[in-house]
């Protein structure tokens, strides 16, 4: 998926809305309720590209801050924070309000343990980065009358600001040798100086304007254009120019020639955070390359049973050549892919109830990614929506060099990160009205992307992966993220060549070689990220055979999946203690 607030993107930046109280409860409100409602209006404050998502006025016409004095200032209100959640009696705490200050401890905590990493020198990874905001935000601004265009060219008048914000960070990395290495920094280079010759007209700041209100007359419309391609052109296009000469002439030459993580100032203890941070737990990193080794071993059996179904009686690497040439598995055309992408996406909406009981209102489109940024990009991803705003959660499917594209893998994908992975998991959050604000835009990894591989396993239900070629699809999509903790471990804490990680890869997945040399970048430029994945699938799969084993024949499998998504992303350790809670009470029931 899109993933913002990263803390490697930026410091602390967490989407939310202010948790309302009335005014009957104001007197009797207790300790926990305020704080609660006080850092649930802290995090809306510190976000306002979701803020504005969710239909914020004051936010639609600010960036994110993410200058040292602001960095100060948060760890000042996190410090604060710590000290009164250290002062609560846990005794006192009960139902939504222990689960909230347990979510909140989790964050205080990690985001003063991060604090000395000041991550926010390295803005960018190998395929994200500040600079997508603007894309980000434009995605989410509908314009259906004036007011709602000037808030945005307000935001675009801002962007320089922000972009200049950026590379005082990016020129204090330089200065204390924290920096992406060459090969991540030459690609970003190269989006820019793409984006910076861009015209005008083309930019993705200019999009809300294309589909503006009908209630607007077309003059006004065209007159509103106008006005907001002269900002363009006069403030927006050199800033770009800038920074991407900053890039070529300051950075290129400044990043660094090693790859891990573990070469930087304070390396190794930075990615003990980072690993920490990604997964929710208290691994180790020689913990999760051992997980992951176990993993690829096991996965390597069930591969086995798939070939000798489909009668191959070769080798591993004899079978996956055969798949990458065989031209069944192939489409020639982009409109192919996203007519074979859609039918699985209904295909699997129509079964959807059967294994969750609470599904969210909010839709979601299968779109192409943008052409402009294709060619770096992931073979596919989700756009969260906004219920708020109107807009449908978009799957996004990468059409371009549909010769790496194999159907085989088109199943998992469509299930990972549209349903029932990503979409329904972040759309029932965005509705939780009741909850407040920080509970319902959570994006940890472990838990979100966690879930959407898990999702993957559950459309096997479902009847999605019907031949021995579909499982072994499969099982090779799940093999990418057992293999995700080796070389992920073994880049930031072994010391790892690139050509190791892509030989890790290109020896135990069906990936074509366009979608390995992808990922093996992202993994280097975005340490500990990827290692999320394979530990939340494995816990919610634990969690799972914990209830069937306890409740037997009383397991519901659709109220399981309510009890994990119903509250919203959360780290792991949390998630087990809501399970077993549940399961004590479906035992007491009965």
């Amino acid at each position: 998926m899109r993933s913002r607030g990263s803390s490697l993107i930026a410091a602390f930046v967490v989407a939310s809305t202010t948790f309302s109280i009335s005014a009957a409860q104001a007197a009797s409100i207790t300790p926990a309720q305020r704080l609660i409602a006080d850092y649930d209006a802290f995090n809306s404050e510190q976000d306002p590209i979701s803020a504005a998502a969710r239909g914020d006025i004051a936010a639609s016409e600010r960036w994110p801050d993410d200058s040292p004095a602001a960095d100060a200032a948060r760890y000042k209100a996190f410090v604060a924070f710590d000290n009164r959640l250290k002062a609560l009696d846990p005794v006192s705490l009960q139902g939504e309000d222990r689960l909230n200050i347990a979510l909140i401890r989790w964050r205080v905590e990690l985001a003063i343990e991060g604090q000395r990493f000041d991550e926010a020198r390295m803005p960018f990874t190998s395929d994200e980065g500040f600079f997508e905001e603007p894309g980000y935000a434009a995605d989410n601004t509908p314009i259906r009358t004036e007011a709602d265009a000037r808030h945005w060219m307000a935001r675009m008048q801002a962007l320089p600001a922000y972009y200049d914000q950026q590379i005082a960070n990016m020129r204090r990395g330089i200065k204390t040798g924290f920096v992406q290495p060459r090969l991540i920094a030459e690609h970003t280079a190269q989006t820019l100086q793409a984006t910076a010759d861009r015209s005008a007209a083309d930019n993705a700041l200019m999009a809300p304007f294309a589909g503006m209100s009908s209630s607007l007359p077309p003059a006004r419309q065209q007159a509103l254009r106008d006005e907001a391609l002269r900002i363009v052109e006069t403030r927006i296009k050199p800033s770009e120019r800038t920074l991407a000469r900053f890039f070529h002439d300051e950075y290129l030459p400044a990043s660094r020639n090693s790859l891990g993580a573990a070469s930087l100032p304070d390396g190794r203890a930075y990615y003990a955070y980072r690993v920490k941070s990604e997964t929710t737990t208290d691994m180790t990193p020689d913990q999760v390359f051992a997980l992951g080794q176990s993993e690829i071993a096991r996965i390597h059996r069930d591969m086995a049973r798939e070939m000798a179904a489909a009668g191959f009686r070769g080798g591993f690497k004899g079978f996956v050549a055969q798949l990458h040439r065989d031209p069944r598995f192939y489409v020639t055309t982009r409109e192919a892919l996203m007519e074979k992408a859609s039918r699985l996406a209904k295909e699997i909406d129509d079964q959807l109830p059967h294994v969750i009981g609470k599904l969210p209102r909010l839709t979601y489109g299968v779109r192409e990614v943008p052409r402009t940024i294709e060619e770096g990009y992931t073979t596919g991803r989700y756009d969260p929506g906004s219920p708020t705003q109107g807009i449908a959660g978009g799957l996004m499917i990468n059409t371009s060099h549909l010769d790496q594209r194999p159907l085989y893998e088109l199943p998992s994908l469509v299930a990972h990160e549209g349903v029932p992975g990503h979409h329904i998991q972040i759309a029932l959050a965005q509705e939780m009205n009741d909850m407040p604000g920080f509970r319902r835009d959570y994006e940890t990894t472990a838990f979100v992307e966690g879930w959407a591989l898990y999702s993957e396993q559950l459309v096997a239900e479902m009847g999605m992966y019907p031949t021995p070629y579909d499982r072994f699809g499969m099982l090779s999509m799940e093999m990418w993220r057992a293999c995700r903790l080796v070389i992920d471990v073994g880049l930031h804490w072994k010391g790892w060549s690139r050509d190791q990680a892509v030989a890790c890869l290109r020896d135990n997945t069906a990936l074509t070689d366009k979608n390995i040399q992808n990922e093996v970048d992202r993994y280097i430029s975005w340490p500990g990220q990827a290692l999320g994945y394979k530990i939340g699938e494995l816990t919610i799969l634990s969690l799972r055979h914990q209830a069937e084993k306890a409740l037997g024949s009383r397991f519901d499998e659709r109220r399981f999946h309510d009890v994990v998504l119903d509250e919203g992303a959360m780290p792991m350790q949390v998630l087990k203690a809501r399970v077993a809670d549940w399961i004590s009470a479906q035992k007491a029931a009965h």
